[in-house]
Parts: structure tokens; sequence; C-alpha cells
């Protein structure tokens, strides 16, 4: 499916950025049916893609769905969201087909099994029992709907059941309805005792399947003729006027009290539930019959990490990869801001340990001399040492400034928590600027040193990263990390936090490329010199790895690359509007997706435009190619410029993707995609083997 494009001559249309979404949850979900891939982790893609789809209805459809209502007549939107509709119906079938069909046989050979009320013998029958009246009835609180019952407020993406009562209630009425709402403290998956389980096995029985087989003993006994459980997936974006409130903070925590109530999106049920229960579901909710799913099996599959958690079963997961410490570059035991001082020191996680960047902090937080610690704060979680970290340089009387971004979705009320904790040591907290999000990832620290004739100066240390300041998914996620003295890069880092806390215009960073200012602009530069090259007949190439391509203007300037004869290649995790392989339009464009063990997250720039070396540039970035980080986010990129370094970079960051058979995804002019290859070459695999043996 195509979207309008904007007018170019030699532009093709563009891709259909929903589809384009859902194309990238199709390829992780294919990981669930790799037979080379364990079996407990071909669950955990399972859940992975429910959560991408739980986002997906959250944001990206609603928005969707609110253009297509402000827009005149509605007509081509509408129809491109049917079919969006339909493709998301078609993979969540096919992602409960592998989960019935696949992964549960397989699962039960392995001696790990679910077991339903009617697998389940007299024994574990009375300990479920048992369980449901200690653990579960006293948190569930049944709700008959009449008129001074009116229907509960639903949490987004909660579990709940309805049902359909026969008889009548105990004031001798016919009311047939009644909502459950269970709590989201109750464990999702239950482990059954092993004593009752048969030898060599491990049993489980989910919540649902718990309370389905008590839920009459939830109405005194009243006949339950029908019932279903449901979840519903709402709108929820924060929408909070940044440009009318008076404290941004404030105005979120405020927000994030109600979003768990926005405007219903999605209804899932299960197969069996009755037309009449769903479609009082609907009529509840105002929402078309396409805005139901009706699955066969539990309506929340991200709840199964549960099961994937309690297993005790080493041979169905990834083989454990402990990231190495960078030994050649930061000999370990030496002092982290010594070393930096001599040279530039580049990290590739998460096949290189994130500890040097937590002891480059602790070092700094340590050292009596280091005088001010200044950090954008995006992902960090709900635990981080490198926030208690600030915290203590706070207060051990340190400068500390931290740019928290408080708009980072899903995390903004751990950001909160971090803001009011930081404030509350002393350290200067700010949110960024109004209207953008700080998206860029920058640490710096500035410290008093002695020169060689004693005289005292001060000199900067700097982390640039790829990826957020999260040891956790440092481990999950591959990113790139660089620490540098470099005075000029430090010089621009610095600048970058003054514009930050003080709104202020700043000179021009010459070696930080910043959005919103520069960086599309030397970008598009980029593409129209190598454009020019390829014109010219000298070398031409464009390889970038990212993990969305949507902007109109960047799509547009690599087009008029290739067509000039530049070889384009674009490794993009996620969603590519570009359709490669077009004839006589994006011939010499080529799009390949990687999914494999760890998220791709790393962000990589290469250019060149001649023969010489004056005439490459290979750029770290923050920034997808994206009108929104473009445009609309504090961004940046910085060029490496260490030639060993660089060769790095392309060595493991770009080769290796280049060539990857078994993980890696070709791109067709229709903007679907197929894989490479069921075996053979796999740029994770490699970069794991050659750390481990480093």
């Amino acid at each position: 499916m195509t979207s309008a494009s904007p007018e170019q001559p030699g532009l093709p249309p563009l891709l259909n950025r929903e589809q384009a979404i859902l194309e990238f949850n199709r390829r992780v979900l294919a990981q669930a049916s790799r037979a080379d891939v364990p079996l407990l982790e071909r669950l955990r893609y399972i859940t992975i893609v429910s959560s991408n789809l739980d986002e997906f209805f959250e944001v990206r459809f609603a928005d969707a769905l609110e253009a297509m209502r402000e827009a005149p007549g509605g007509g081509p939107q509408r129809d491109a969201l049917r079919a969006v509709a339909a493709e998301a119906h078609a993979i969540i079938d096919r992602q409960y087909a592998v989960f019935n069909d696949d992964l549960m046989p397989a699962l039960q050979r392995e001696g790990i099994v679910i077991l339903n009320h009617a697998e389940r013998n007299a024994a574990q029958r009375q300990w479920v029992a048992r369980f449901f009246e200690a653990q579960v009835r006293p948190l569930l609180v049944p709700v008959g709907l009449d008129p001074a019952h009116p229907f509960p407020q639903v949490a987004n993406k909660s579990l709940n059941f309805i049902v359909h009562l026969g008889g009548k209630d105990a004031f001798g009425r016919e009311n047939p309805i009644a909502i459950v709402k269970v709590p989201r403290v109750l464990p999702r998956v239950i482990a059954l005792p092993r004593e009752l389980c048969p030898p060599g096995t491990q049993g489980f029985v989910l919540l649902t399947s718990v309370i389905r087989a008590h839920l009459e003993t939830l109405f005194g006994g009243r006949p339950v003729d029908a019932f279903s459980q449901f979840r519903v997936t709402r709108d929820s974006d924060l929408d909070v006027d940044e440009e009318d409130v008076a404290n941004l903070r404030q105005a979120l925590r405020t927000g994030l009290t109600t979003r768990h109530f926005g405007q219903a999106i999605r209804i899932e049920v299960v197969k069996s539930c009755p037309e009449s229960l769903w479609r009082f579901l609907l009529d509840q909710y105002a929402l078309p019959e396409a805005a139901l799913y009706r699955v066969n099996g539990p309506v929340n599959l991200v709840r199964l990490n549960q099961l994937i958690d309690q297993v005790d079963a080493p041979h169905l997961r990834f083989p454990p990869f402990e990231p190495r410490w960078p030994a050649l570059g930061l000999p370990p035991g030496e002092s982290i801001l010594a070393q930096v001082r001599e040279r530039d020191v580049l990290l590739h996680h998460p096949f290189e340990s994130f500890e040097p960047v937590v002891q480059f902090l602790r070092e700094a937080v340590q050292d009596p001399d280091v005088l001010a610690i200044k950090q954008t704060i995006y992902r960090t979680g709900n635990r981080s040492v490198l926030m208690e970290l600030l915290i203590e340089a706070a207060r051990r009387g340190k400068e500390v400034i931290a740019v928290v971004e408080l708009k980072a979705r899903f995390d903004e009320e751990a950001n909160i928590n971090w803001a009011e904790r930081l404030e509350a040591v002393g350290a200067q907290v700010v949110y960024g600027i109004v209207g953008f999000k700080t998206h860029a990832k920058l640490l710096l620290v500035t410290r008093r040193e002695t020169g060689p004739r004693g005289a005292t100066f001060l000199r900067r240390y700097v982390h640039l990263s790829t990826g957020n300041y999260n040891p956790s998914t440092a481990k999950l996620y591959t990113d790139v990390g660089m620490f540098t003295a470099d005075p000029h890069l430090t010089a621009d880092a610095d600048a970058v936090f003054h514009q930050l806390t003080s709104l202020t215009r700043v000179r021009s960073q010459r070696h930080l490329l910043t959005a919103p200012f520069v960086l599309h602009r030397r970008l598009m530069a980029h593409l129209a010199e190598v454009a020019k090259a390829a014109r010219a007949g000298r070398p031409a190439r464009v390889v970038v790895k990212i993990n969305a391509l949507t902007d109109p203007a960047l799509i547009g300037a690599l087009v008029a690359a290739a067509q000039a004869g530049a070889e384009v290649d674009l490794i993009v995790r996620g969603a590519c509007m570009l359709p490669a392989g077009l004839p006589g339009l994006t011939d010499r464009v080529r799009v390949r997706s990687v999914v494999g063990r760890f998220l791709e997250h790393t962000r990589v720039l290469y250019f060149r435009w001649g023969a010489s070396e004056e005439e490459e540039v290979l750029y770290l970035s923050s920034a997808d190619w994206m009108g929104r980080n473009m445009f609309r986010r504090i961004e940046l990129a910085w060029a490496v410029r260490d030639a060993q370094l660089r060769q790095r970079v392309i060595d493991e960051c770009l080769v290796p993707y280049l060539h990857d058979e078994r993980d890696a995804w070709l791109q067709a002019p229709d903007g679907s995609y197929r894989r490479v290859a069921e075996s053979g070459k796999s740029a994770q695999a490699a970069l794991m083997a050659r750390y481990r043996s480093a």
C-alpha cells in the first residue's frame, strides 16, 4: 500500500507508514517460527509482538484515526485505515496460530504444560480452589449492571470479564450483565507445586483459567450462561499543551492519572465470546466491528513473559552472553578519565559492557577535581545506578545539570520521579525545550586540571551515544557510545547544554550536528554531494543504518542520489517508506532489515562522494530519519574522525549487516519483505563470537 508523496519528479509513491510498522511486526513474529531459535525465546517473540501492537494501537493507530476524522471527506484516509486494520487482524490471527499450533505443543513435549480446568486432576483443582479463595477472590469486585451500577471504568489494557447471568439477583430482578475487573497486582501465570505435577513436568495455570473455573461463586449461585475475557486498548498519548502550562512536570503528573482512560481504540475478546456480549461491548465504547479482535487464547499474550521467567529450562533459552569489558580501549583498573584524555574510546553494546559508562560517571562523582556534571535523561528506567550517582554528585556539592525529558512515552512517571529526587538534593533540573523532545544522549564532565607549568585550567570529557543511559537495555539493544576529550566536540556539547538550559542562541556547533537546527540540512547536503559525484562518474556511495525512514525530503534525496548513479544501501530495522527496487526509479536502492537476538538500535550514516579520504564521512547519531526527529526533537550526530575507530564502525556496524543472511530481510517494491536465507551468516552471531574470542 502506498501513501501520497511530495511533488518531486522521479520520486515514487511512498509506502504507508502504518503498514510499514506492521510489516516490521511480521518480521518479529517470524522469529517465533524459527527452528534455530530456542523455544522459550520463540515464545518471547510472541510477547514482543503483542507489546509492539499494543503501542501501535495506543499511539500510531489512534493518531491515524484522529487524522481521518479531521480530514475533509476522509475517504482516502478511511480506506487506508481499513487496510491497516485488516492487516493488523491478519497478523494477530497468525500470532495466535503460531502460539497454539506450534509453541504450545512444543512446550508440552518439553514437559512444560499450561493446564485448563478440564485438564486439571482432582488434587490440582483443590489446590487451585484454595489459591482462588486465599489470593484472588478477596481482590475481585463483580459489578452487576443496572441504572444504579453503570458500566465501570475499565483501565487501558487491563484484564476483565464480561458475564451473562441467568436467574434473578438478590432483589428479584433479571439484571443479566456483570463485569469483573481483575487487578493488575495478581499474577497472570501461576506455577503449580512440583508435587502435584507428573515427574519431569512443570505445570502452570493462567489466572484467567482460575477465575473462569470459579465465576459462579462470585454471583451467589446465579448460573453463568456465557462469559468472556476482554481487554480495551485506549489512546495513550498524553495531551498536554506545553505552551499553556506553568509547570510541565506538574501538568504531566496530572495527565498520568487519566492516561489509562483515554478513548477506546480496540477491544479484544476470546473467540468463543457470544455475539450478544461482544456487540454489547462495541456499543458501550461506540466502536465499529473492525475494532473487535476475537483471539484464540489469552487476551494479553504479553503477560506470558511470566511463564518464561518461571520455567526452569536453561536449554530452552539463548546461551548466556556476557558483554566484554573493552580491555584494549580501557585497560581495567586504570582511571577512565586519564585514558580518555589520551584517546577517543568507542564502545559497541551489547557486545561490550555498558559498565565503563557507569564507571566514568562514578569516577567523576568521586573525583574532588570534577566540578560539574551535565547529562541528558531520556529512558533510564525506574532503577538506575546512573541517576543515583547524579544524586550523590549533587550531595557532594558538584554542579549537576540534568536535562530530563518528561515526555519520553511510557517513561514519563519514572522520569518525573527522578527529576523530583534530583531537585531535592539541589541539582539543576530542566525539562528540555517546549515543543521539542530532548532525545540526544550526552554526558559531560568538567574537571579542574593542572598544566605542565603549574597553571590550572578546565578540561571537559564527554560521552556521546546512539542509545539510552539504561544499563538494562544496553544488554539487549545494539548501540555505539564514544568517550572523548576532544576540545572541539566537548565545547560543542557544552554549548548544547547551555542552549537547553538558557534558551539563548549559541554559536554554531561545528563538530556536533544538532536537530532541529542543522542536522537535516547537512544530511541533505551530503546526499546532494553524493549525487553530484555520481553524475561526474566519481565513486558515490550511501550506507545508512537506522531504525526508521519516513521523512519525505530525505527519501527524495536518497532517490535522487540513486538515480544519479550512486549505490544506496539502507539497513532499516523498522518502518521504511521508501520502496526499493522499482524499475527506473529506485533500481540502485536496496533496503534490508535485520531482526535477531538483540534489538538493532545503532544509527550509523556513511557518505562517499569521491576516491580520497577527505571525500567520505561517517556519523554516529541519536536520530532516525523521521520528520519528528529532524524537526521536533533535540538530536545529535557526530563524525567519527579517528581513522581506526571509523574503520571499526564500518567493520562492525555496516559490513556484517550488509552480508547478513540468517537474520536479514530484503524489501520488495511493494513494501513486503522476504528473509534472505534460513541459515548462513548472522551479523549478531559473528559479533558475539568475535567478542567472546577477544
